[in-house]
Parts: C-alpha cells; structure tokens; sequence
C-alpha cells in the first residue's frame, strides 16, 4: 500500500473497534489517532472534509448532548462556525474518519473503508 492509512476515532467507540479490527483483520497497516487526547485542527477537519466530499453538518453527531446543548438543530450556523465548535467539541464529529493520502471515508458503515483498500 502505497499511502498510509490513519483512523481518526474515540478508543470507546463501539464502530472505532470494529473498524480497527476490520483493518487488522485483512493485515492492513494503519495508525490510529484518538482525536480526544490528539485533538484535531480547525485546518485538520476542513482537509478531512474536502477528502470525503462532505459537509460540516454531514458529519455531525446530532445525538450528543452537546449537539443539543449547543441547540445546534434549531441554529444557523456557517461551516467554518461549525468546524470551530468541532474543534472545541469533539463529540459532535462522526466516528471513525479514515484516511489514506487524498481520499478519506466516513467509517459508518464500516464497510464504507473498503473504497481506499483497493
């Protein structure tokens, strides 16, 4: 494999450890980076976004607390406003992210990482 695969995730995340063991599984190599205690940039985000093809609200967890907290489903906000509040709340990105070189997926489904296998 040409480019490195790196898994952006939450260690507790039952869909992080299925997508590690997905990997390990078909004797991928990759990083996993816990996005909690390595928090991800603002420009981080943005790249991993323009890689998936996604929006900001694509990939937001609108079951968190803080998604509710934040009254974020009644609010309007920007994309760069909603990748700040990313940055300054993890729990409101989806899990896990994986990328390899200029591509990344979204791991829900977590058959949805097999597009950069091939």
């Amino acid at each position: 494999m040409a480019d490195k695969i790196t898994v952006y995730e939450k260690p507790t995340c039952s869909k992080c450890r299925e997508m590690a063991k997905l990997l390990r599984d078909r004797g991928v190599e990759f990083e996993k980076i816990n996005y909690y205690t390595q928090p991800l940039s603002a420009a981080k985000i943005t790249s991993l976004l323009k890689k998936m093809g996604l929006k900001p609200v694509d990939i937001l967890r609108k079951t968190e607390a803080v998604y509710k907290e934040l009254g974020l489903a009644k609010a309007q906000h920007t994309d760069k406003e909603l990748i700040e509040l990313m940055v300054q709340h993890p729990d409101l990105l989806q899990r896990p992210i994986v990328e390899r070189g200029d591509r990344a997926v979204m791991g829900r489904p977590t058959e949805n990482v097999e597009d950069l296998l091939d």
